[in-house]
């Protein structure tokens, strides 16, 4: 049974997710702080994470940030739930490390949907080829890292699906649309194009500091492309 740890320092809010994801059967730990959260991460080891952003002493991004910092939980899915819907705040969570956001007041089948793509994506991560090389870049799935050179990088999970995929697809232009089904698995009415932009710009940053290295492509009007 998936186990989520869901926080929210609103009772009715963490009352309300804990009802839905049980009625789906999933184990639900609710916590009300953000301190309470890393208390519990000391020893839970949870399948996925829902986060909210707006907390009081620590807001959901110190604690996602924390969070990262640890290596035991690089893997770890990370969805915000959150009221701060305008697009420096989504950039600002998914920085921190998130994987994906919903904005307050959500839907509960969305709420449900984005979870269980989550969930799903972990399953299939574990079951992938472990490394797969591109020119002078190695991507290793055990560990979540790529080596540019000799350059090591830690990724996201998020940033290492999206990084894998484009590699599996060199030379091919891939549209915001058609990632949000790959990478995220959402169905083709869902999803936010902005979470593609985002995380493609944060994978940029780090697999191509050096200015010669140049990537992923820009197709203006479709999307994005991995050059060989």
């Amino acid at each position: 049974m998936p186990h989520i740890l869901a926080v929210d320092d609103d009772p009715e809010v963490l009352g309300t997710i804990e009802r839905v994801l049980q009625r789906e059967n999933y184990q639900v730990t609710p916590v009300n702080s953000g301190k309470r959260a890393l208390a519990y991460l000391e020893t839970g080891r949870p399948d996925l994470m829902i986060l909210d952003i707006i907390m009081p002493e620590m807001d959901g991004i110190a604690v996602c940030t924390q969070v990262r910092r640890d290596a035991r939980f690089t893997s770890l899915p990370i969805l915000f739930l959150t009221a701060k819907g305008s697009t420096d705040d989504i950039v600002d969570g998914l920085d921190a490390g998130a994987d994906d956001y919903v904005i307050k007041p959500f839907e509960l089948q969305e709420l449900r949907a984005r979870v269980g793509a989550l969930l799903r994506r972990g399953t299939r991560e574990k079951e992938s080829e472990a490394v797969m090389r591109l020119g002078n870049m190695r991507l290793d799935s055990d560990t979540y890292q790529v080596h540019v050179g000799e350059e090591t990088i830690q990724l996201t999970s998020t940033e290492h699906r999206l990084l894998r995929y484009f590699m599996e697809h060199v030379d091919q232009a891939l549209s915001l649309t058609h990632l949000l089904m790959a990478v995220w698995e959402y169905p083709s009415d869902a999803g936010d194009p902005d979470l593609v932009r985002a995380h493609v710009r944060n994978l940029r940053a780090k697999i191509e500091k050096d200015a010669t290295r140049k990537y992923i492509r820009t197709i203006h009007g479709v999307g994005y492309m991995m050059s060989s």
